[in-house]
Formats: structure tokens, C-alpha cells, sequence
């Protein structure tokens, strides 16, 4: 079975990403289990320049066969109004074979974001980006209240999945609830799937 938890986000600032490592990091902390970190491309309206084949920074851009071969998905984005980025929703839109295929099917998954305001629109993009999943299949998992950082935290962090809020100017560092929250939604997605891979 495969032991990768694809790791998937699109991020403009850089908090996003920092919230990939750190579930990421939660990921490793399950044995046996291993992180996979993708990106997404940006787009625009009119494409004046090919984008590079790798990024410039951060991690590689996704495939198709990093969706394939994961044992399970955390996927990641920014809110824009309320609602996750352009570039991932377009990556999403362009997943019917997978869909059709069933390849995701049976997987685990988890979402997470980031907002510069606490009332930004944490809770309606994390819902928003588990409604293509819930299509695709994949079995959704949030951040339990057993976590005791979930009902401590005054800045990002809700049940539906991690989140951080960067401020209006981008400049609030990633909490310790934050850390704490993103670290265990990735633990819990690597164990889920750990026992669902066994169990097969």
C-alpha cells in the first residue's frame, strides 16, 4: 500500500505553504508514514508566458499521478471571498478522469486555509473545499475537540480543518495553536489512512 499523504496547496504569500509543512510534519510523526508536498500553478485570465515546468520556490507542481498514488489528501488554499483560490479550483476542475476512475475513492482527506481577518472566511472555504472531495469520494476528517488547542485558540484553528490568520498586513506569525492544530490534523489523516491500508 502506499504510505505518501499528498500534501497539496496553492499559496500566494506563504502562509498557506507554512501550514503545509507543518501538517506535513504531523504526517511524519505517524510511522511508516511519509508526506508528499505539491503545489499548484497559478493561472490567469490570459496566459502571456508559459509558466515553468517547476516552481521557482516551494514545493514541485502536483500531477495527476501524485493524486493516484496518495494514500490520502490534505488540500490547502488561501480564501478568496469566502471560497478557496482560482488556481486550485481549476486544478479540481481538471480531475474527471480521476473522478470517473474512482481513484480517489476511499481515501482519507482533510482541508485547510488561511485568512488575513479572523471573520475572513475560514469555515466557509474549508466546507467549500470538502464538497469536490465528497464527490471524489474520499472519506473527510476534521480536527476533533479531543484536541485541546481547538477550544484554546484564539486565532485559527476550527473543526472542519486547520487555518491561520495572517493579519491584515500578512505579518502574524503562525500561533502555537495554530502549529498544534495543523501537526495533529496531519497526524490523524496519516494514521486514518495507516488503518485503512491495512485493513484492505
Amino acid at each position: 500500500m502506499s504510505r505518501d499523504i499528498l500534501v497539496l496547496y496553492y499559496s500566494r504569500t506563504g502562509h498557506t505553504a507554512q501550514l503545509a509543512r507543518l501538517i506535513a510534519r504531523g504526517v511524519e510523526e505517524v510511522p511508516g508514514m511519509q508526506a508528499r508536498l505539491r503545489q499548484v500553478p497559478p493561472v490567469a485570465p490570459v496566459t502571456e508566458v508559459a509558466q515553468p515546468p517547476e516552481p521557482e520556490d516551494g514545493a514541485p507542481y502536483v500531477t495527476k499521478q501524485d493524486l493516484t498514488d496518495c494514500a490520502g489528501l490534505a488540500l490547502g488554499s488561501p480564501t478568496r471571498f469566502g471560497n478557496m483560490a482560482a488556481p486550485l479550483k481549476h486544478f479540481i476542475d481538471t480531475t474527471g478522469a480521476e473522478w470517473a476512475s474512482g481513484a480517489l475513492a476511499g481515501k482519507p482527506a482533510a482541508v485547510f486555509t488561511s485568512t488575513s481577518t479572523m471573520h475572513g472566511g475560514q469555515e466557509s472555504t474549508l466546507l467549500s473545499m470538502a464538497l469536490p472531495l465528497l464527490h471524489h469520494g474520499m472519506l473527510l476528517l476534521g480536527v476533533p475537540y479531543t484536541e485541546p488547542a481547538l477550544t484554546s485558540t484564539h486565532s485559527g484553528g476550527t473543526p472542519y480543518g486547520a487555518s491561520h490568520v495572517a493579519g491584515p498586513k500578512g505579518d502574524n506569525p503562525i500561533s502555537e495553536h495554530e502549529r498544534e492544530l495543523a501537526r495533529a490534523l496531519g497526524r490523524r489523516l496519516a494514521d486514518v489512512a495507516r488503518k485503512l491500508g491495512s485493513a484492505a
